[in-house]
């Protein structure tokens, strides 16, 4: 760390010529200039001499310089997903495929998100984002991206850093979204609870078309009903399609390439009720959680979600469907420490309890390799 010196200035104020205090403390002329140059540092004994002889305390001679502060590193990132207004939002980070990828994180209502970034604008290229780096660069190497819509990742996520110390990002995003990036190579894991029409199998039809090469492995989460949310001990009486055409019935929808909004329309198609006919089809919320909690808050009646969500927020669920959430890897992120541990602690018993006590999940399968 770099000393200040103020010795000139001092010896000037009182009279004194640098032969004559060095005499004085028993050191060169020499000595004298080279302190005052900054080009010497003077020992514990010769710093106290110097202050006593010119009567002041050590600290109005030598004092410990302010250390710069160095500037902020900045990198281009590829964005995960467009933003209206890009500057000063707060990101995440991470590197796949040597590349650097920036997710935007949002606030809670109450805390700051923990960034490691701050976008400071999109270039000419709009997938592409400047940004001022605030983490440390092994940090953003180790780190895992998770998408998916399963409020339960967070579970996940919590016991796979408290474990094994493996940081994870946990991104929303609907179950097409989700499946779509990791075809981009833009995260490292996908959730996905998308079913075919044809076969009634979930998610492993999806993946062939979209990624026909077969360059991914499949592993079973939970199976889960789905259904639909509504007020304690439920009212209006919901309990099936037509009762979201009912006057007086405020449903919320799930944005479109989620799997709930893709139930929603097979079960109005079978039932023969057009989107028109349920007030607030187009009407938007990201995510379980957001979604029930538009029912919780009193300015929706309904929407199509998980128990874990209904949970979370007290409702009645209403089961019309199970189905099942499966996470996608690319097979050459096998091989990561971070995906090992995060496969590993899937096989855990501790992770199942969890997730049958909080979100009410089938774990009979959890962990299975199914692809």
């Amino acid at each position: 760390m770099l000393v200040k010196n103020h010795l000139a200035s001092v010896r000037r104020e009182r009279g004194l010529a640098a032969a004559g205090l060095a005499k004085r403390v028993g050191v060169s002329r020499q000595t004298i200039y080279a302190i005052e140059s900054g080009n010497y540092v003077p020992n514990t004994a010769v710093a106290l001499r110097l202050a006593h002889e010119l009567e002041v305390p050590v600290e109005a001679l030598f004092s410990l310089a302010e250390p710069e502060i160095p500037a902020r590193p900045e990198a281009t990132a590829t964005l995960l997903q467009s933003m209206a207004k890009a500057a000063g939002r707060p990101v995440a980070l991470g590197r796949l495929k040597g590349n650097l990828v920036a997710a935007p994180l949002d606030g809670a209502p109450y805390f700051l998100p923990e960034a490691d970034g701050v976008a400071m604008g999109t270039s000419r290229m709009s997938s592409q984002v400047r940004v001022q780096v605030l983490s440390e660069a092994g940090e953003i190497e180790k780190r895992l991206f998770i998408a998916g819509c399963d409020p339960a990742i967070g579970l996940l996520a919590r016991m796979t850093e408290r474990l094994a110390g493996v940081q994870i990002v946990t991104i929303p995003a609907t179950s097409r979204r989700a499946l779509e990036w990791l075809r981009k190579g833009m995260v490292h894991v996908a959730g996905s609870h998308l079913e075919d029409p044809a076969s009634g199998e979930f998610n492993v039809p999806y993946l062939r078309r979209l990624m026909p090469d077969g360059e991914y492995s499949v592993f079973t989460f939970a199976r889960w009903e789905e259904g639909l949310v509504v007020a304690a001990k439920n009212p209006l009486g919901i309990r099936q399609a037509p009762d979201l055409a009912r006057r007086g019935v405020r449903f919320v929808n799930r944005e479109t390439g989620s799997g709930s909004r893709a139930l929603l329309d097979s079960m109005l198609r079978k039932a023969g009720i057009s989107a028109k006919q349920v007030n607030g089809y187009e009407r938007m919320a990201v995510g379980h959680l957001a979604a029930a909690y538009a029912v919780a808050s009193g300015s929706a009646d309904c929407c199509v979600a998980t128990p874990s969500a209904a949970r979370a927020f007290g409702l009645d669920f209403v089961p019309l469907q199970a189905e099942r959430f499966d996470f996608a890897v690319r097979r050459e992120h096998l091989d990561m420490p971070a995906v090992r541990q995060l496969l590993d602690v899937l096989q855990r018993a501790s992770l199942r309890r969890k997730l049958e006590s909080l979100a009410g999940y089938d774990t009979s399968e959890t962990g299975r390799a199914i692809a």
